[in-house]
């Protein structure tokens, strides 16, 4: 069976997420956010070029969950899929580009965190002393 992937987006919330209900009572999530570009240069450094920003959109239950957890300036990574719309805006049609997140988290390589199970599993026990061999051996030098 094939690996099964989708696009993704990192970046870092660049607004205040909105959280808004439709006519069904459907949430949507929307939120700024921006990229940071960097370009390698031939000594193996990297220098940063412009950030760019987006918008990202996130729908129902999952809606919700990223409006609790998340917060301007977060580093996140989603899972989704880019769409694109026209729009009037000022008596011309434009082209609006958003990301659809279908998963959204906090980027690990760069946030810290407490995380809260949301199964119970229980902690592992101390490790006690035995009477059985150590599986290093001490070495002398």
């Amino acid at each position: 069976m094939t690996i099964q992937t989708q696009q993704s987006l990192s970046g870092f919330i660049a607004s205040e997420p909105q959280l808004a209900f439709n006519a069904k009572g459907e949430a949507r999530f929307w939120a700024r956010v921006g990229q940071e570009h960097f370009d390698r240069n031939d000594d193996g450094t990297f220098t940063q070029t412009e950030t760019t920003y987006h918008d990202l959109v996130m729908f129902r239950r999952n809606a919700e969950r990223a409006y609790a957890m998340f917060n301007k300036g977060d580093a996140f990574i989603a899972e989704g899929y880019t769409h694109t719309s026209s729009r009037q805006r000022d008596g011309e049609t434009v082209e609006v580009e958003e990301f659809v997140a279908k998963r959204l988290g906090h980027d690990s390589a760069r946030t810290n965190y407490t995380l809260q199970r949301r199964r119970n599993v229980p902690p592992l026990a101390p490790a006690t002393p035995s009477n059985s061999k150590s599986a290093v051996r001490p070495v002398s030098l």
